[in-house]
């Protein structure tokens, strides 16, 4: 018979703001979830580049605008709020090509009525903005670009359209720090280095991020990455696959969809049998 559950493993989940409702997506496929909150979202204490950016696209010195996520474009405009009216940065947005990483920042966009002349398709990474740059014949060759970054900046995606000719303006408006309380992110690292977790699941390439650099700073990186060996390591999409290689992790299940609920259902279905494979062959 083929399994479509957990089977009771200890799966892991270091999801923060979704963090209840992941849970009980891993109870509902019979799991036993292990929840340690990897970081927190905190708004820029300075608006300076929000603020500089909106002056030079009121002065029209912007052509091209990238939305990277749809939470950092409602954090951009309460930025920029503060100094002027929002239909004023809608009226400017719609006077420059806009290219959105995807359906969340295309969704706010159709909110403010600002039309999205181009969409990167699925997985929705650094790579398919690019790709639909290039697709469509956007010459960036000398213009300004300007870039809603979220968390850490993207040096590919800077230099890819760097290498296209563009004048390259970032503007971060939101960066993510660890926990206030990094307990339940200690006590993970610790139970991972006892074989106490079978399934660890990655919706962001942040989490992954912060997990060795609470390690680092307790001196067990290696003993992370070792116990992270034989554990199923379920990510999300081909960005936060990425960030686990960089660390020498293999993935072993990436969503056929970058939704929670695709993830959850899958690593539930294959677990058993990656987790046997990790067992024989780590790695």
């Amino acid at each position: 018979m083929t399994v479509t559950n957990f089977q009771g493993l200890t799966v892991l989940t270091l999801e923060s703001r979704r963090g209840q409702e992941i849970s009980r997506l891993i109870e509902t496929y019979g799991g036993k979830p292990f929840h340690a909150p990897a970081m927190r979202e905190v708004p820029l204490s300075s608006n300076i580049e929000a603020r500089k950016f909106a002056d030079a696209l009121f002065e029209g010195k912007i052509d091209t605008m990238i939305f990277l996520t749809g939470v950092g474009a409602r954090v951009l405009l309460k930025a920029i709020e503060g100094a002027h009216p929002a239909e004023r940065f809608f009226e400017a947005l719609r006077k420059v090509c806009v290219i959105a990483r995807g359906p969340k920042p295309t969704a706010v966009l159709r909110e403010w009525n600002v039309p999205v002349t181009l969409a990167a398709p699925e997985p929705n990474t650094w790579h398919e903005v690019l790709r639909v740059i290039d697709e469509s014949k956007q010459d960036l060759r000398g213009k300004n670009v300007a870039i809603q970054e979220y968390g850490e900046s993207n040096a590919e995606l800077l230099e890819g359209l760097g290498e296209r000719g563009a004048y390259v303006t970032a503007v971060p408006v939101y960066q993510w720090a660890l926990p206030e309380d990094t307990a339940p992110l200690q006590a993970a690292l610790e139970e991972i280095i006892a074989r106490r977790i079978d399934v660890a699941l990655f919706t962001t390439s942040v989490q992954v991020v912060h997990l060795f650099r609470i390690a680092e700073q307790a001196g067990k990186k290696e003993a992370l990455r070792a116990g992270m060996e034989v554990i199923v390591k379920a990510s999300i999409g081909p960005t936060t696959s990425e960030t686990l290689r960089s660390y020498g992790l293999r993935v072993d299940l990436e969503a056929s969809h970058a939704k929670m609920g695709f993830l959850v259902k899958e690593a539930a279905e294959q677990s058993e049998s990656l987790r046997k494979r990790n067992v024989s062959h780590p790695g």
